[in-house]
């Protein structure tokens, strides 16, 4: 009965061990991925694009929502400690509160609907929600700390998202205009290219796990 109850302990930590260990190393390649940013040319340049969402969902979908936010959590600060900050980690933050709500409400749906279909209903869940809280967060809490941080008036960002588009005049125009498209396309981008390489890592995901 002892060594059952100590064999059992041992797998138990093992499995842990495991667990950390794909998280993270799928959180250094999240970090490695934000390196590489690219502007899309309806947003100001100070506004780029990656594909470090990826080894998040990854993440998310083989071991869990937790897994994803771990993941997300650690990706967010190991880029804080490599490349710093300019906003007092309040741009931090708010990635990490935006990146989670594209991996909490994707992982929950999937955990349920363990499925293509609910992996569908789960990615398109989640980006809706990253952009609608993408926007949220832009407008009250990001696009201000920016201004600040650049000792700019708010005005000027907003005049910069009217320079590539004319119907953005005001905070709301440049959220709605800029933003919410910016996180769409990101979303979708980030989407597609998981459901097409999930089936062939998943496996290697769940062993090392």
């Amino acid at each position: 009965m002892e060594n059952t109850k100590k064999n059992t302990e041992v797998r138990r930590n093992s499995t842990k061990v495991r667990y950390m260990t794909v998280v993270g190393m799928l959180s250094a390649v999240a970090t490695v991925l934000m390196l590489f940013e690219f502007p899309l040319p309806f947003v100001p340049e100070f506004y780029k694009i990656d594909i470090s969402e990826i080894p998040v969902l990854l993440g998310t979908f083989a071991l869990g929502p937790v897994a994803g936010v771990m993941t997300e959590c650690i990706k967010i600060l190991l880029n804080f400690v490599i490349n710093g900050t300019s906003t007092g980690g309040v741009g931090e933050l708010a990635n990490f509160l935006i990146g989670c709500s594209l991996c909490v409400p994707a992982g929950l749906i999937y955990k349920r609907m363990h499925t293509k279909k609910g992996a569908l209903a789960g990615l398109a869940a989640g980006t809706v929600c990253m952009t609608v809280l993408g926007c949220v967060l832009n407008a009250f809490v990001l696009l201000p700390t920016y201004a600040a941080a650049f000792g700019m008036p708010i005005d000027a960002i907003v005049q910069m998202g009217h320079a590539l588009n004319p119907a953005i005049n005001s905070v709301t125009a440049f959220v709605i205009l800029a933003v919410g498209p910016f996180n769409l396309i990101k979303g979708i981008l980030v989407s597609v290219i998981l459901l097409l390489i999930y089936k062939k890592v998943s496996p290697i995901l769940h062993r090392a796990a």
